[in-house]
């Protein structure tokens, strides 16, 4: 990896949090654990976040993913790619520590780019500071929400106000007992063109006729920071907090899922890598029928097919991480959307692979496996499932092919029924 780093600051940011993972971040893992048990909430903030989190401060470990170096180091998203890889080898406390939990580096970058003055000093410099946390509401139980269209809270205008009425589920983060503020998403003008029927509004957690009606757990597992339903009933939000303007929900979405999606993948990646080192101790540690696991031709199979596998993935979302760097969000649409497919499949299946070696195991809470299934399970789902992701691609295929010089109708097969490969194919 070291070499498709850019810079030399990305590879001392690398060496530094690998340091701080081995130091501080895997022995406070049983730590967390305990202070998660005993206090028999399953959203409690627990201190040793906090400890985590003063440590990184310390470190310069901080807000790694914000690009702008006014209040961050200003990596770029292909210096940042390992560095959300490491954190994504614990999942649930790295990049917390670090503050470069989803969804605050989507809502932080949204509030830099779309925020007034006023926004960002009561909600961007807090999140900033780590002293608050974020959600965002844009997903709807009512509707399918991958096509963002469909979107039905109302916000109507009333004056200098806005009323919103409607209904949002997997509000990530708003369990999270620092939530203070949700970036919500709604239809304020249904008979405007598709893109242009939806707004992007901050709205405190605890405004007037805002409910979280409950948590969704994830297969079984309750996120500390929670998946909310959240019913809003007549909440008046001030026009003065429409981010960007009226009209503006649909851009803003695309701006802010684009490096959330990369951020996701790179995470991804480090489960994947951890799941791997899982299985090959494991392997090794167990013995069946007189011989280790590890010397089975069919997990050796395994294990060399998820380190091709993960390099592979590796390599599609650096590329994709320089894209963004060098030509646009909109110009690595392609590349962002593939990783998206890619990243997920992939570790998915290196975790399930380490859940079998694991043996039972691998399916209980002694080992992070299950959980970490579940997380990445979710992420065919997050930012946009599987199928939206492949039909852009292809759509975009289209277009390329349609655009160009028209091929010929068919392929020359010879007598012998098989067709030859052009010269240098």
């Amino acid at each position: 990896m070291d070499l498709l780093l850019v810079s030399d600051r990305a590879k001392r940011y690398q060496a530094d949090l690998l340091e701080f993972m081995d130091e501080h971040v895997y022995p406070a893992e049983a730590v967390y654990e305990r202070q998660m048990r005993e206090s028999g909430d399953p959203h409690h903030h627990p201190q040793v976040i906090e400890d985590l989190k003063a440590e990184a401060r310390r470190r310069g470990l901080w807000n790694l993913f914000h690009p702008h170096p006014e209040w961050a180091p200003g990596l770029t998203n292909l210096e940042y790619a390992p560095l959300a890889e490491i954190l994504g080898r614990s999942g649930h406390l790295a990049p917390e520590a670090c503050n470069c939990s989803a969804p605050d580096t989507g809502n932080m970058e949204v509030l830099t780019l779309f925020g007034t003055d006023e926004h960002k000093e009561k909600y961007l410099k807090p999140l900033l500071d780590g002293k608050i946390r974020s959600a965002f509401a844009m997903t709807e139980p009512g509707a399918a929400s991958s096509d963002a269209t469909n979107i039905g809270l109302r916000m109507e205008r009333d004056g200098d106000e806005y009323v919103l009425n409607g209904r949002k589920w997997f509000a990530s983060n708003a369990m999270h007992r620092n939530c203070k503020v949700l970036i919500v998403m709604g239809k304020t003008a249904p008979d405007a063109p598709p893109h242009r029927q939806q707004s992007m509004m901050v709205v405190p957690i605890d405004a007037p006729g805002v409910t979280i009606v409950r948590n969704l757990p994830v297969f079984g597992y309750s996120d500390r920071e929670g998946h909310a339903e959240i019913l809003f009933e007549d909440v008046r939000v001030p026009a003065r907090d429409v981010l960007k303007g009226e009209g503006e929900g649909f851009a803003i979405s695309q701006a802010r899922l684009g490096p959330g999606r990369i951020h996701h993948c790179m995470r991804a990646i480090g489960v994947a890598e951890r799941a791997l080192e899982l299985l090959c101790r494991r392997a090794d540690s167990r013995v069946t029928f007189g011989r280790p696991v590890s010397e089975r031709a069919n997990v050796q199979d395994w294990i060399a097919e998820a380190r091709i596998e993960i390099e592979k993935t590796r390599l599609l979302t650096l590329k994709a991480a320089w894209m963004m760097d060098t030509a646009g969000n909109k110009e690595a649409r392609t590349e962002i959307a593939a990783i998206k497919v890619a990243a997920p499949a992939m570790a998915l299946q290196v975790v399930d692979r380490a859940i079998q070696i694991h043996g039972g195991g691998g399916v209980t809470d002694d080992f992070p496996l299950a959980n970490a299934w579940a997380q990445l399970r979710t992420l065919r789902l997050a930012d946009g499932p599987d199928e939206v992701h492949k039909r852009a691609i292809a759509q975009w295929e289209l277009r390329k092919h349609r655009t160009s010089v028209p091929a010929p109708a068919s392929v020359p097969v010879p007598a012998n029924g098989q067709a030859t490969a052009r010269s240098g194919s």
